[in-house]
């Protein structure tokens, strides 16, 4: 275990959540007290079941909807359905949960004086006229579509933690996160990289939305816990927000490539209307995060879905990932 100047107590709600996990790995090993929580409406308890046998790691069950009332040094808000399928099933309760979950996670760091930070999204920018994102653009989002639950909700989000820091000189750290990728990734959260896992290991045709020009930039799950970190231990007088993704840009055609190759799938691909709002283009630019976090990338996108794919495989399996 690394040796660190002083154990902090850190809260990480959506903490059995694909990020989450990782964090609350990255945040034990180095040598902190953490406490996880979550409802369970996306994460598992499989994502974290490993950890439970650390004496430093504690599992809160919670709705961050609800007040919570704990002593905690630092806050990582994650808490929030991140994929289409997920936070439009119940689209009223995803507004809450990015709003009144703001709303309690920044109260509760104004009463113990923490440190918070708040995963926010490239859906801030909705579909960008501005390529790539700098976070300087305001976006071009439509406040009544079907994303707009999840857009419009970490948009506001983003103004709560803001008019936080204006109004009671809160600290806080706010990530705009790109396209992540990685193990533990929910396998029917309907985002590309598992959708195409998934099929091409099941030998499945492989589903593309559009034309497949579409581009996106994927982040690898250790290079953006890196981000988390390095934009959590800044100075106090920085808040944000930072772009958090990796600025290779690939069209989902070649991803679809990618996944066929390095699973040696016989899947066919078969292209689908795109759906409504799907942003055409989504690449961060990262220059704000190479300058305040020295911080860029490290992992390409084959690299990474090697344990991905191998994740998948086992999950799929029924092995014991």
């Amino acid at each position: 275990m690394k040796a660190v100047q002083q154990k902090k107590r850190i809260l990480i709600t959506g903490g059995a959540g694909f990020l989450g996990s990782h964090l609350c790995e990255r945040l034990l090993a180095d040598g902190h007290e953490v406490v996880c929580l979550d409802n369970y409406f996306t994460g598992t308890k499989q994502n974290i079941v490993h950890l439970l046998k650390n004496p430093y790691f504690e599992v809160i069950r919670h709705d961050v909807t609800f007040p919570l009332y704990i002593e905690v040094d630092e806050i990582y808000n994650l808490a929030c359905p991140a994929s289409p399928v997920h936070y439009q099933f119940d689209p009223v309760q995803t507004t809450k949960t990015s709003v009144h979950g703001a709303i309690n996670m920044l109260g509760l760091a104004k009463r113990v004086k923490a440190k918070i930070f708040q995963a926010s999204t490239s859906e801030v920018y909705g579909d960008p006229k501005v390529h790539p994102q700098p976070e300087t653009y305001w976006g071009h989002v439509n406040p009544n579509g079907i994303r707009s639950c999840y857009d419009e909700g970490k948009r506001c989000a983003e103004t709560l933690f803001f008019d936080y820091r204006r109004q009671h000189n809160l600290n806080i750290k706010v990530a705009r996160i790109f396209n992540t990728y990685g193990p533990r990734m929910h396998p029917n959260d309907g985002r590309v990289v598992s959708n195409f896992i998934v099929q091409a290991l099941q030998g499945r045709s492989i589903t593309i939305y559009g034309d497949g020009s579409q581009s996106r930039s994927f982040c690898y799950v250790d290079d953006l816990i890196e981000a988390f970190v390095r934009l959590m231990n800044t100075e106090d007088g920085f808040a944000g927000p930072v772009n958090t993704g990796n600025p290779g840009e690939f069209t989902i055609l070649q991803l679809a490539e990618n996944v066929i190759e390095l699973t040696g799938s016989k899947s066919e691909i078969i292209f689908e209307p795109l759906p409504e709002d799907d942003p055409r283009q989504r690449q961060p630019d990262i220059s704000l995060a190479k300058e305040k976090l020295g911080w860029e990338p490290k992992v390409s996108l084959r690299e990474g879905l090697v344990p991905t794919i191998a994740y998948f495989d086992n999950f799929l399996r029924g092995i014991d990932t």
